[in-house]
């Protein structure tokens, strides 16, 4: 989701390196930068080179100033990845995250997957987008930067026997469904992901278990699904939601299976562990789904400003 892509991207510069699971068993401490990469690899990967998955509900809140927030939607998302081994010279040993994910609007009523959405602002009945986004890629994480000085680590707090690891991912770039003159007009994307973290101390710091499994809570808020055709209304979006990384694909909810296995049966695995594509987000995707109808449809995807899709 989306979600998931811009904490992987941020953890970049924060926690890296791959520990051996052969080695001997031993307290990790966060204030080593090899052990901090191995917390990581901890809190983000699978055991090895197995698949991990992060999976999260939630809720969708709109706010507009000057009215009450609306409930809009509930969401299932999952997030597949797995861990490569990267090495070098200066930097020390690392890992590179590649995965795919997935989140779907249901019907906070029903908890059946929300298909065709009425607008309430507008009036007008518009196809629900799902959140598909593949690949999720991450840059490789190291002990250490391009000059060999330790990597700086990711806030962590220890309470009660939890590690408690809270990260904010402030986003500022420019919208690929805008044009070249964002600087001067705006339009640029606009977000905010907030992650918390929480893992049992002993779980995650002591390398006998062989990885650990961390709650994850997860905020964002953002401009408004370029699905929901807002045509620049002002407001924003807010996602609230709650997970872990769990055991196995198998464990997530029927919802989700049943809804990858007709329509998303490329989400059980993730991408390949050379894979080199650019990374999706939920614009890319969006607009390369309206282009691709404008050009079926005969219309120019550069010069098309207006229409149903």
């Amino acid at each position: 989701m989306l979600m998931f892509r811009t904490l992987l991207l941020a953890g970049a510069a924060t926690l890296c390196a791959v520990g051996a699971t052969s080695a001997p068993a031993k307290i990790l401490d966060p204030a080593k930068p090899e052990d901090a990469v191995e917390i990581a690899k901890r809190v983000q990967c699978g055991i090895g080179d197995q698949p991990a998955v992060m999976y999260w509900s939630g809720k969708v809140y709109s706010r507009i100033e000057g009215e009450p927030d609306r409930h809009l939607f509930d969401g299932e998302g999952m997030n597949i990845r797995q861990c490569v081994p990267v090495s070098d010279p200066v930097r020390g040993n690392g890992f590179r995250l590649v995965s795919k994910e997935v989140m779907f609007f249901t019907d906070p009523k029903t908890g059946q997957i929300v298909r065709k959405w009425e607008n309430p602002w507008t009036g007008e009945t518009v196809d629900v987008m799902q959140i598909a986004n593949d690949p999720v890629n991450q840059r490789p994480m190291f002990p250490r930067t391009a000059d060999g000085k330790p990597s700086p680590t990711m806030r962590m707090k220890q309470a009660a026997g939890w590690v408690l690891m809270p990260l904010e991912v402030p986003l500022f770039y420019t919208n690929p469904l805008a044009g070249d003159y964002q600087d001067y007009v705006g339009n640029k994307y606009h977000a905010m992901e907030i992650f918390d973290f929480a893992a049992r101390a002993d779980e995650l710091l002591d390398t006998r278990h062989p990885t650990s499994y961390p709650t994850v809570s997860w905020v964002r808020i953002s401009d408004w699904m370029p699905w929901m055709k807002m045509r620049g209304r002002q407001g924003i979006i807010i996602f609230n939601a709650m997970g872990a990384k769990i055991k196995s694909f198998n464990d997530l909810p029927k919802v989700m299976k049943d809804e990858i296995a007709a329509n998303y049966p490329g989400y059980t695995a993730p991408p390949p562990k050379d894979d080199a594509r650019p990374n999706d987000t939920t614009w890319t995707v969006f607009k390369k789904m309206v282009d691709e109808q404008r050009k079926a449809a005969g219309a120019n995807p550069a010069t098309t400003t207006s229409g149903n899709h």
